[in-house]
């Protein structure tokens, strides 16, 4: 967090919180929602401004509810997530990366869901794979140790048996179903978070 977002919290430590004007879309851009984006349940308008960008991903968290929140000087901005509070894509030099420019490391688990979302567990992060990225990723599966062809994966994702993993960087991460509807209480977050009640 920037010292200078620490120094507003302690010069003004009860400012109301904001909900709803802030999202993660599921390919990891930032998205602003103003009044109307939120009255018609739109993503929202794209943070490009660099500045912008690097001070939200520095100074991005989650509370004890799994509510995640970008703190905005005093105030905490609660964002509505449309996947998971990290979105995961490949780069040819640094692996797997989040949408803070973070590195995500190697899975030690991964989830796939009814639809095809891919969804990695590991080092403190859930991450959603960025659906233009999951190609080079199921290209890695492997079921019974042997390379995962289309049939094979759409045969399992259906209720089929064997061992589904993920090898990445050498290493095997197990994959498990997960209904989409599951992920957020089986990771202990919340998409759309709102004010404490009570």
């Amino acid at each position: 967090m920037d010292d200078i977002v620490k120094q507003a919290m302690a010069k003004w430590p009860n400012v109301p919180d904001c909900y709803g004007w802030l999202g993660l879309d599921a390919r990891g851009a930032w998205r602003m929602r103003d009044e109307r984006a939120q009255h018609l349940n739109l993503a929202g308008d794209k943070v490009k401004q660099a500045a912008l960008l690097g001070f939200i991903n520095r100074n991005y968290g989650a509370d004890e509810r799994g509510r995640w929140y970008f703190q905005n000087g005093p105030q905490r901005v609660y964002l509505n997530l449309e996947a998971t509070p990290y979105i995961a894509r490949t780069d040819p030099q640094l692996g797997l990366v989040v949408q803070t420019g973070e590195a995500f490391g190697v899975p030690e688990r991964a989830f796939m869901t009814e639809a095809g979302e891919l969804i990695l567990d590991g080092g403190g992060k859930v991450a959603q794979v960025d659906d233009r990225d999951v190609a080079q990723l199921l290209e890695r599966l492997e079921l019974d140790g042997e390379a995962a062809s289309d049939e094979a994966l759409m045969a399992w994702l259906e209720g089929g048996t064997g061992g589904l993993t993920l090898r990445i960087d050498g290493m095997l991460a197990p994959v498990e179903r997960i209904a989409a509807a599951e992920v957020p209480s089986r990771f202990g977050f919340e998409r759309t978070p709102g004010p404490n009640v009570g």
